[in-house]
């Protein structure tokens, strides 16, 4: 019969549950690395594809690349929105692109339901592609839903209007997004005094409540010129 030592068996386990231990950390490290890149080439792919087909199917089929060219051109439809939409743009420029686009606008305010959608549409997309100065461009603490609790909030402009004059103190508009998803969310009338200004840029405020506070950014100095001030 063999005897078995009790330390040996003990250390065999012991170098066992390293190794396994050891695999697994890197596995997930592979995760962490591959994941995101194929993630993120999966949805521009998509996006790409989408595009394509969409506006392929407004393209007579003798006009396509690949009937003159070997092999698939992903992207052609995003070369051709690119250049329909800036042919739309160098004409809604010009003096007759802005006759039009009034025209236009003046019927569109003429229907009940159609120009509340049209005025708010254009709006948040004149915030976003125009970068205004004072839309999306500050990050905030106020103390919210109550005393002692604080959420991160984005300023979004200067409150104006009805709602300001019906303010004792001057108020700016600030959205608070949910977690995870900060498309949705609450817009605060919030008194200016009431908001502490942060360091970090929206981008990385966008990150901080995507994760969940997961990531965090690295605190900027008080003096640095990257540190955003409510305007």
């Amino acid at each position: 019969m063999t005897d078995h030592n009790p330390k040996e068996m003990q250390k065999n386990g012991t170098d066992s549950v390293t190794v396994i231990s050891k695999i697994w950390r890197h596995f997930l490290s592979g995760v962490l690395v591959t994941a995101p890149l194929a993630l993120t080439a999966y949805i521009v792919w998509q996006t790409i594809t989408t595009i394509d087909e969409k506006v392929k199917s407004l393209i007579p089929a003798k006009y396509y690349f690949e009937k003159y060219i070997p092999f698939d051109l992903p992207g052609f439809g995003i070369i051709i929105a690119f250049v329909v939409f800036t042919l739309i743009g160098t004409f809604a420029t010009g003096f007759l692109g802005r006759l039009f686009v009034k025209t236009g606008e003046r019927f569109v305010n003429r229907m009940p339901v159609v120009r509340g959608l049209y005025s708010a549409v254009k709006q948040i997309f004149e915030a976003v592609f125009k970068r205004d100065k004072n839309s999306f461009r500050e990050v905030v603490l106020i103390e919210y839903p109550r005393k002692g609790l604080w959420s991160l909030g984005f300023v979004t402009g200067v409150t104006q209007g009805e709602v300001q004059q019906g303010t004792k103190e001057e108020v700016v508009n600030v959205f608070v997004p949910t977690t995870p998803n900060p498309t949705s969310g609450y817009l605060l009338f919030v008194p200016r005094s009431d908001l502490k200004p942060m360091s970090m840029t929206v981008e990385e405020g966008i990150k901080m409540v995507v994760s969940a506070g997961i990531i965090t950014p690295a605190a900027l100095d008080k003096n640095s010129p990257e540190n955003p001030k409510v305007k």
